[in-house]
């Protein structure tokens, strides 16, 4: 099954890591979309430390994420940050 979100990363030469995060007008209502990003936001931010430092990520929403429940837009998450090689020690989420 593809995943729910698309995740892009480039090192942005600074100490912090910054979150972006975009969901389209395709997805769903504005109730739905802000969802999405409150879901994605604290995703991040529990799990902030698990990430390497000075990286950009961006992350796309796609449609399946409207229906998704929260484990599987975590697990989507964490597959592609592992993917991208972002995560200290390589570690895949759960």
């Amino acid at each position: 099954m593809a995943p729910s979100l698309v995740v892009y990363c480039r090192r942005n030469g600074g100490k912090g890591n910054r979150l972006g995060i975009t969901v389209s007008n395709k997805i769903g209502n504005a109730v739905t979309r802000n969802r999405i990003r409150r879901r994605l936001r604290e995703i991040y931010r529990l799990n902030e430390g698990r990430f390497i430092k000075g990286i950009d990520l961006v992350v796309v929403a796609r449609t399946r994420s409207a229906a998704a429940e929260y484990a599987k837009l975590s697990k989507d998450f964490f597959s592609a940050c592992a993917a991208l090689g972002v995560l200290a020690g390589n570690e895949a989420g759960e």
